[in-house]
């Protein structure tokens, strides 16, 4: 997505799309009449207005997120999300919105990204995004601070090495939304993939406390990655601490050297302003996970593909 002092992101357009004949509860006779596919362009009786139903807004996270602001610019770029809104609020009370109105087939949008447990736990979409708003494909990256390497090379190795897939992080936030600790269920996932962790502590030598701080956003893809480079670290010998922050708090104790580092950097898109404030700061030590993606998402069962079918507040 993400989102590191911890790695979070409104709505007023009117929706008006047909619903097929089961969906409304009308039969196929006289489907002719209704059916909005006609040459003009006209609107089936039946179209439901999901705008209206939202209020025009989409549901955000936190207001410094960089998804929040893309949605944002997204009411500005988009004529026909003109009178949208973004409410924000946090990655947690975005989760209850959506599963709330999931378990109702209620119409939702809300600002996600990937990885995120709901994709394994919903059936999810992202909304096309044909002026792209929101960008591309995103990596998560590593970012330490200077002189790292120097003072304790052992921590800058498994930093350096730590890499994953989504399905990887995926895994451990489904656990921890299902009621897992974060920190048990990094170890749950140690546990079960020590192949991989081989990977990440290749080369790094055991110590005896040295100590480590890791940042993150409260988002929780980040909560599961610093949970489980942690305890990754603590088996090592290191004494972890992670603080959970805001998202420019996070990249600012970096660039000073405050602390260690993180591994919630979400770029080039999400995190960019804040990266090209302080990469003369710090150490980027490149992608630990590919194929992130911020956007607009929506449940699979609205009949809505791409953010230029919605309509603009009447």
């Amino acid at each position: 997505m993400f989102k590191f002092d911890w790695k979070r992101l409104s709505m007023a357009a009117g929706l008006s799309l047909t619903l097929v004949a089961a969906g409304c509860g009308s039969s196929d006779e006289g489907s002719e009449d209704t059916s909005g596919d006609s040459s003009e362009g006209g609107e089936s009786t039946e179209q439901m207005s999901y705008g209206e139903e939202m209020d025009y807004e989409i549901t955000g996270i936190e207001a410094g997120a960089g998804v929040v602001a893309a949605a944002q610019t997204a009411t500005e770029d988009y004529e026909n999300l003109a009178g949208w809104e973004v409410s924000t609020s946090s990655s947690g009370a975005m989760a209850t919105a959506l599963g709330e109105a999931y378990e109702n087939e209620e119409p939702i949008i809300v600002t996600g990204w990937t990885p995120h447990w709901k994709f394994a736990k919903y059936d999810l979409k992202y909304l096309e995004d044909p002026k792209e708003v929101f960008g591309g494909a995103e990596q998560i990256k590593t970012m330490v601070r200077t002189g790292l390497e120097e003072d304790k090379p052992n921590a800058y190795t498994l930093l350096d090495q730590f890499e994953w897939t989504a399905a990887d992080m995926e895994e451990v936030m489904l656990n921890i939304t299902d009621g897992a600790e974060p920190a048990e269920a990094a170890k749950t996932w140690i546990e079960e993939n020590q192949d991989k962790v081989g990977e990440w502590t290749n080369g790094v030598e055991d110590v005896d406390g040295t100590e480590v701080e890791l940042v993150y956003v409260n988002w929780d893809s980040e909560i599961a990655s610093t949970n489980v480079v942690a305890e990754v670290m603590k088996q090592k010998g290191f004494d972890v601490t992670i603080t959970p922050l805001d998202n420019g708090p996070m990249w600012e104790s970096v660039s000073e050297g405050e602390v260690t580092g993180m591994v919630a950097a979400w770029l080039p898109a999400t995190h960019g302003d804040l990266y090209e404030q302080h990469q003369d700061n710090l150490v980027d030590l490149g992608a630990n996970l590919e194929g992130a993606k911020v956007g607009l998402v929506v449940p699979s069962y609205m009949e809505v593909d791409s953010i230029e079918d919605l309509k603009a507040a009447e």
